[in-house]
């Protein structure tokens, strides 16, 4: 088994999403991560990411911490993505968000959640926890 790891430690801003993105393309081809779960990986970080960027830091720009690791070997179903997303933003637990009733049609569902609702789906794991007065969301992925 090898393992990757890697960080990355950027303002959060938006403009700097595109370095979020080649940072994850860049490590997991490394790894050979099947496309399907690179853009899994890639949709659900966008989505945080654009969350740290317009709301951890209302009065000013802060940093967002990437953790980056891979187990991985040839053989499908024994490779594993972890990767922890530390802010210093006020403190918020996107689990606690109620899910979207998504049988309603997008005009009659409550604004909000449906970001987080569609990370859950898409990882096979996504934990939270503030520490230090940071915020570190977990998430891992199998393949």
């Amino acid at each position: 088994m090898k393992q990757l790891s890697k960080q990355l430690k950027l303002p959060a801003e938006l403009d700097k999403l595109d370095s979020v993105i080649s940072f994850l393309e860049t490590t997991l081809w490394q790894c050979d991560c099947p496309m399907k779960i690179m853009t899994q990986i890639c949709v659900s970080v966008e989505e945080i990411f654009v969350n740290i960027a317009n709301y951890a830091y209302p009065d000013n720009t802060g940093e967002c911490h990437l953790d980056l690791s891979v187990d991985y070997e040839a053989e499908a179903g024994c490779n594993q993505m972890t990767l922890c997303i530390h802010d210093a933003g006020k403190a918020f637990n996107p689990l606690e968000k109620e899910d979207p009733d998504i049988t309603l049609c997008a005009e009659d569902r409550q604004i909000g959640g449906l970001g987080i609702w569609m990370v859950k789906q898409s990882m096979d794991q996504v934990k939270y926890r503030y520490e230090d007065e940071k915020n570190i969301l977990t998430l891992t992925k199998t393949w």
